[in-house]
């Protein structure tokens, strides 16, 4: 079958370096996961080395039908594995965990898959995909940095995160107009020592008014009226770690130091 031409509507650029594909698809932590997920495999470069990997359950989701279809001509044993939906859409709680995601990440929606991620962290190990360069930079980052926002407290709340391989325009088709990135995300800890929803809406609302200090941005907050004079709220959302923001969940669930 012919190859399939990229739509831009899927945000789609094709890996086409073979060796980069071994790379990625090398970084699987094989001894600690039953399920592995790819994420819109495409025309296959990572199915290839993925399918080549034993006693692991295998799913490839794929919302393109052309690609769907060109994967079924030239992997015949990926039928029954291949399913035509949106990742973003799809219950991935039904397959048995401990689950890695793999995937080359169409770049319109990578910060909405790591969200997904981060949804499903109880059954997810590991994910390692591509992302765009500034994205991979987002999520490694540490406090005390510009790039450092919510997705970075909530991700590395749960998972160590690794930026493992710079990639060129040029290992693409088309090539995207910016550099990309692999990471490799892996479970740390199952909980934490605070309210989890509590958690996530102080990190939500100290980051939406980032320049302001904590005392300021979390004024909703009802409880900070007996706790505002506590030096933690002289400070601005990046200044927190993950421990930070977990003391801070404390601080204000209690409503006492």
């Amino acid at each position: 079958m012919k190859t399939v031409n990229p739509k831009k509507k899927f945000g789609q650029n094709f890996l086409k370096d073979i060796s980069i594909a071994n790379q990625i698809v090398s970084l699987i932590s094989v001894e600690k996961t039953k399920t592995i997920i790819e994420v819109g495999p495409g025309m296959g470069i990572l199915t290839k080395e993925i399918l080549k990997i034993d006693k692991i359950n295998k799913k490839f989701i794929e919302l393109d039908i052309e690609c769907c279809d060109y994967l079924l001509n030239n992997f015949s044993e990926i039928k029954k594995d291949l399913i035509n939906d949106d990742f973003l859409k799809f219950d991935i709680k039904k397959y048995n965990p401990p689950v890695t995601i793999i995937g080359n990440f169409p770049y319109n929606i990578s910060s909405q898959i790591l969200f997904k991620v981060f949804e499903n962290k109880e059954i997810i190990y590991e994910m390692i995909g591509m992302f765009q360069y500034e994205v991979a930079e987002r999520i490694c980052s540490n406090k005390g940095t510009k790039k450092y926002g919510i997705l970075s407290v909530l991700i590395q709340a749960f998972f160590s995160v690794e930026l493992l391989i710079k990639i060129r325009p040029e290992s693409f088709n088309p090539p995207p107009k910016v550099t990309s990135a692999v990471i490799r995300i892996i479970k740390v800890r199952d909980n934490i020592d605070c309210d989890e929803i509590l958690f996530k809406h102080i990190i939500k609302s100290a980051f939406n008014q980032r320049r302001k200090t904590l005392r300021n941005s979390l004024k909703s907050f009802k409880k900070i009226e007996n706790i505002k004079e506590h030096s933690i709220f002289d400070k601005r959302a990046e200044e927190l770690d993950v421990d930070d923001y977990i003391f801070l969940t404390n601080l204000l669930s209690n409503g006492n130091i």
